[in-house]
């Protein structure tokens, strides 16, 4: 939507809030500027904000593990100097980008109620037992100062505190952003980690994580064909789907798991892929196992969601997330489904949107001192007015 059509929309004083979210690709923030004055609230804006090859790498150390380059660290620094640099270089980072979305739109930072900034997380534990925890950074304190607006953030640890998973927090912002029809609708959400959210009349949203979706693809990519992604699922197409090795990582026991549950790239990660895959991984091309994993991605989905599909085949799928960009994974989620598998474009929102405009809601429903979660996704013991608020 252009910034002219938001003017001059039917209602004169729009009500809007900022999104930032980045995902678990740690590679740009998505800025998303909502404006919730309407009952279909609306993109006004979109900005993507890189992160930088420093900034990437110092939240990959953290998020990951490894040996990774964190470069311009002081000599001596260990992990927690490095836990809160990348805290506030990510809210620098933000607000930066804050001001070029602003800019982009002609809309003064004045005019915006909110920032919700989900942050990266760098730890998502939900299911170790008496020791749940999760860990987002971007300092919001930082941000409200450097943009003048209020800022809205740690979204998940009350849904944590209330006996929940933290996620996935989505499911209600799809059924504001995407409002089901009489056969209901399934937004699927293919980040670094899928997940469903499953959306029917007169219910309250169910949704979990499903697995991976781009995670495991892009590092295998990027660690055989030097590149961070596989264009339009290319190079999976190129390969064959292992039965065996499929069948070895969808032995996994979380994609057995019952939701409430939710999931990240420290479970799945190429450590896993190594250890799941075995003698069998070393022993076939590396395209093979890229459509291995692309087929996994399409498998873990189409099990998690069957038991809505097999009740009503014809409610449509709607996508987003980078996956949504796949092709191949496109075309395959389409074959698997067997059920209109749309874009969220159709619906007004871009893919890489979505997310951000997500957390857009988020803020205004903390603002509003309105319930953020949904108990029946995340499995708490009740509805929870999520994060804190940092005023500008």
């Amino acid at each position: 939507m252009t910034t002219d059509a938001a003017r001059n929309g039917a209602n004169d004083a729009p009500e809007l809030f900022i999104g930032a979210m980045t995902g678990t690709s740690i590679d740009a923030l998505d800025l998303c500027l909502c404006d919730f004055s309407s009952a279909q609230p609306r993109l006004v804006a979109h900005h993507q904000e890189p992160l930088g090859a420093a900034l990437t790498a110092q939240l990959m150390r953290l998020a990951r593990g490894g040996n990774v380059t964190t470069p311009r660290l002081p000599p001596g620094a260990d992990d927690i100097d490095l836990l809160g640099l990348a805290d506030r270089r990510l809210a620098e980072t933000t607000a930066v980008g804050v001001a070029r979305l602003l800019e982009q739109a002609g809309i003064p930072a004045l005019a915006v109620r909110a920032i919700g900034s989900h942050g990266q997380t760098v730890r998502h534990r939900p299911d170790w037992e008496g020791a749940s925890f999760t860990l987002q950074l971007g300092d919001p304190s930082r941000i409200a100062e450097l943009t003048g607006i209020t800022v809205a953030a740690d979204f998940r640890r009350r849904d944590m505190a209330a006996g929940g998973q933290g996620a996935p927090l989505a499911p209600p912002a799809h059924a504001a952003l995407f409002p089901p029809g009489p056969a209901g609708r399934i937004v699927l959400n293919l980040g670094g980690i899928a997940n469903a959210s499953i959306l029917l009349p007169d219910h309250e949203p169910i949704g979990f994580d499903t697995g991976p979706a781009n995670t495991l693809m892009d590092g295998w990519h990027a660690l055989h064909r030097d590149a961070p992604f596989d264009r339009d699922g290319r190079w999976a197409a190129s390969g064959k789907v292992d039965a065996l090795l499929l069948e070895a990582l969808l032995d996994d026991p979380f994609f057995a798991m019952p939701a409430p549950k939710s999931t990240g790239p420290e479970r799945f990660h190429l450590d896993w892929l190594r250890e799941r895959g075995g003698r069998r991984l070393i022993a076939l091309p590396a395209e093979d196992v890229q459509a291995t994993l692309l087929e996994l991605t399409v498998e873990s989905v189409a099990g998690a969601i069957a038991p809505w599909l097999d009740r009503r085949p014809d409610i449509p799928v709607t996508l987003c997330g980078g996956g949504a960009y796949n092709r191949r994974l496109v075309e395959r989620l389409r074959e698997r489904l067997g059920t209109t598998v749309e874009s969220s474009a159709a619906a007004g929102i871009a893919p890489e949107c979505v997310e951000g405009a997500a957390f857009a809601w988020l803020a205004r429903q903390l603002l509003t001192g309105r319930p953020g979660n949904a108990p029946t996704v995340t499995g708490a013991i009740g509805p929870r007015v999520l994060g804190g608020i940092y005023p500008a």
